[in-house]
């Protein structure tokens, strides 16, 4: 989420609008949330358990433009909190620090991955937020909504907030770096002086968890990889990943880990060298809550 550079400002804010009514198409509508179904958003995958399906009188508050009308909300803590807390909708919203002081005033995609981005990358900032989802977020009605929020807190205040000022850049999301993939052996035509079964054993049990995929993490090759590695990286795990499909540094791996393992599919993850499953276990694990617990062990 980068910071937006505030130049004078020109379009007013829109009126109070129920949900009931009838809203022109090019006038943003802004949502204050209670409660939300949890999901998760990624730039190659989306998450979206369905086991459950809240009441739409708990999702829904009241149609809200101003951001003085917003209630706060206290920054969630844990990943499950934050899926459960905040919407994943595109919107704009406001970051209160520990003194109810505003910090910022932001445009996203995905609202609960760009706060939960700002808890980790300046905790001592986010205290609460006000959260608005546009209805219909193209282009303009984003932009149309974060210059109604900066504009009315300029004009009470008569201050930009610190984050939006010229030149910081204290909430300009930095894309994580993306750690390699593991070879297990040199080269295809390197001679091994150890089996290839005991160095997966010693990797599994060396590394707290390991996904052996098809593909690198950064370009799953399947689809069933893809999901793996959207959900490890949503729990914020660090992980090690092995590309299967590697026949130059990890030839003949395929059929070694499955004898390995006894289990005959990809992906395959393991935590603190235990064979946990697949793509559909992990899944399972994931909709059911049960993944903080297995990595906590971790």
């Amino acid at each position: 989420m980068a910071a937006i550079n505030v130049s004078p400002l020109s379009t007013s804010s829109s009126s109070l609008r129920r949900l009931s009514f009838y809203t022109p198409q090019n006038s943003p509508t802004l949502f204050s949330y209670s409660h939300f179904t949890p999901s998760l958003s990624f730039p190659t995958i989306s998450l979206r358990p369905h086991t459950s399906i809240k009441p739409r009188s708990l999702i829904v508050a009241s149609a809200l433009n101003n951001l003085s009308e917003v209630e706060p909300v206290p920054f969630p803590v844990t990943p499950e909190e934050f899926s459960a807390k905040l919407p994943s909708d595109a919107g704009v919203y406001a970051v209160f620090d520990q003194n109810d002081k505003l910090q910022f005033i932001g445009i996203s995609r995905n609202i609960a991955g760009s706060l939960f981005a700002h808890k980790k990358s300046v905790p001592e900032l986010c205290g609460s937020v006000k959260v608005g989802v546009v209805n219909e977020p193209d282009r303009t009605a984003l932009t149309q909504a974060w210059k109604s929020w900066m504009e009315e807190h300029i004009k009470t205040t008569g201050k930009v907030p610190p984050g939006n000022e010229s030149g910081n850049t204290t909430w300009v999301q930095q894309p994580p770096k993306k750690k390699q993939d593991l070879r297990l052996t040199p080269g295809r035509h390197v001679q091994l002086t150890v089996p290839l079964a005991e160095l997966i054993d010693k990797l599994v049990k060396e590394n707290s968890v390991v996904a052996f995929i098809k593909g690198s993490r950064s370009a799953p090759l399947c689809g069933f990889s893809q999901r793996v590695i959207a959900i490890l990286e949503s729990q914020g795990v660090d992980y090690e990943s092995v590309d299967v499909l590697d026949e130059e540094y990890n030839y003949g791996l395929r059929e070694i880990l499955k004898q390995y393992s006894n289990w005959p599919t990809f992906p395959q993850v393991f935590v603190n060298g235990e064979l946990v499953g697949g793509c559909d276990i992990l899944m399972s694990m994931y909709e059911k809550g049960e993944l903080a617990s297995l990595f906590k062990k971790e």
